[in-house]
Formats: C-alpha cells, sequence, structure tokens
C-alpha cells in the first residue's frame, strides 16, 4: 500500500506544473504595442492603396483619408522606434531576447530540430519537445519574416514617406536610395511595400494559430507567457 502511495506521489509530482520566467517585461509591452502598430499599419495601409470614394461635401470637411494617412505614419513611427528598442533589449536583456536576432545556422542539431517541429505542426509526429523559449521553426520563422521583414518594411515605408517630406527631409535622406535602387519608380517601391504587408499579415495569421495550437496541443503556455512572462508546463 506504502509502495503505491509512493508510486502515486511520484507520478503526480512527475506531472506537476513547472514555471520557468522568460520574457521580461520591456519585451512583452514591445510585443503587444508591435502587435497595435501592425494591425493599424496593415489597416491603414489597405486603404491607403486602395483609397475611399470620393464623397461630396466642402474639402475641409471630409478629411477621412488625412486620417487614415496621420495613423498610418503614426503607427509606423511607433513601430520603427520599437524595433530599434527591440534591438537594444536584445543586447541588453536576457538570451530569450536575442533570438529573433541571431540564429545558429552552424548547427546540426538545431537544424535537426528545426525539421522535428515542422513534422509535429504537419501532424506527422505525436509528442513536441519542451524549449524555454521559442522553438527553432519559431525562431527560424520570426527571424526570416520579423527580423529581417520588419528591416525591409521600414526600407520602403520610410522612402515612400520620404518622397511625399520632400528631398531634402530626413527620410528621403536615409532612405531615399531605395527609389533609387528601382531606377526612381517610386510606385514600384509602393507595390513591393504592399506585397510585404500582405505577407506580414499572412506571417501573423499563422503566428496567432500556432501559439493557440501549442498551448492546447503541447502542454506548454504560450499566450499567457507574453503576459506574465512565465512559461508554463504542464507535464
Amino acid at each position: 500500500m506504502l509502495a503505491e502511495q509512493d508510486a502515486f506521489e511520484a507520478e503526480r509530482s512527475a506531472r506537476m506544473v513547472k514555471a520557468v520566467y522568460v520574457y521580461e517585461a520591456p519585451l512583452r509591452l514591445w510585443h503587444w504595442v508591435n502587435a497595435l502598430a501592425i494591425t493599424v499599419l496593415a489597416v491603414t495601409g489597405y486603404f491607403i492603396g486602395l483609397p475611399l470614394p470620393s464623397v461630396p461635401g466642402e474639402a475641409s470637411e471630409q478629411f477621412l483619408m488625412g486620417y487614415i494617412r496621420f495613423a498610418h505614419f503614426a503607427a509606423a513611427y511607433i513601430f520603427a522606434i520599437g524595433f530599434i528598442g527591440r534591438i537594444y533589449w536584445a543586447i541588453v536583456g536576457n538570451h530569450h531576447a536575442r533570438q529573433i536576432f541571431i540564429l545558429p545556422v552552424w548547427n546540426a542539431k538545431w537544424w535537426g530540430e528545426v525539421f522535428y517541429e515542422l513534422r509535429w505542426y504537419l501532424f506527422l509526429v505525436k509528442e513536441p519537445k519542451k524549449y524555454v523559449g521559442h522553438n527553432p521553426l519559431a525562431q527560424l520563422m520570426m527571424f526570416l519574416f520579423f527580423t529581417i521583414g520588419a528591416v525591409y518594411m521600414i526600407c520602403t515605408g520610410f522612402a515612400l514617406y520620404g518622397e511625399g517630406l520632400g528631398e531634402q527631409s530626413w527620410a528621403s535622406s536615409l532612405f531615399g536610395w531605395v527609389i533609387s535602387a528601382v531606377g526612381g519608380n517610386s510606385m514600384q517601391v509602393h507595390s513591393w511595400h504592399r506585397l510585404g504587408m500582405w505577407v506580414t499579415v499572412s506571417f501573423a495569421l499563422v503566428h496567432i494559430y500556432a501559439a493557440i495550437r501549442e498551448d492546447i496541443m503541447s502542454r506548454q503556455s504560450l499566450i499567457s507567457t507574453m503576459i506574465s512572462g512565465w512559461r508554463m508546463f504542464k507535464d
């Protein structure tokens, strides 16, 4: 009887929830502010590319597209400044803060885990592996579609913004080379910037799906971790 009780206690202890502190407060704040900025950028950017029909009345009373453009520019500043802050925190924060900037591409084991996670997401394996920070596949996708993607969107977006401000503006001075690189055709930059928006939106949807899926299927927290900072392992 005592042996059975000891075995039961051992099994219960093995399945107890374990918590590890992963994401520090500045990173979590950046995550949610960044998510809001991307949402505003996507919605307003869509209407900037496909403006609303003209409405009757005095032009001074019909400033809807002006407000949409202002919201887009304000969100762009927040996104860009936040990205600079995120780079800073990757330097001074814990090692989890650096995962989306530095990939161990020289590590064969890491690549093996990338493909294992891919099989897990494709329902080809039954059990996921446990990771305190990003799993290797998520780390790779974040680097490609967010880190590189953010640089791309900032450069193309502020290049278009600088064209509107004029050649003497700071934006044109820093990012005007983007338009020059495509032969001075700003409409081409606009098209590439808009394509980047759709890629970002698609990635965000996959990111949300993966987070919810992992919360349910892998028995480890993701969404609540980005609120509290603590990763919970349920077994």
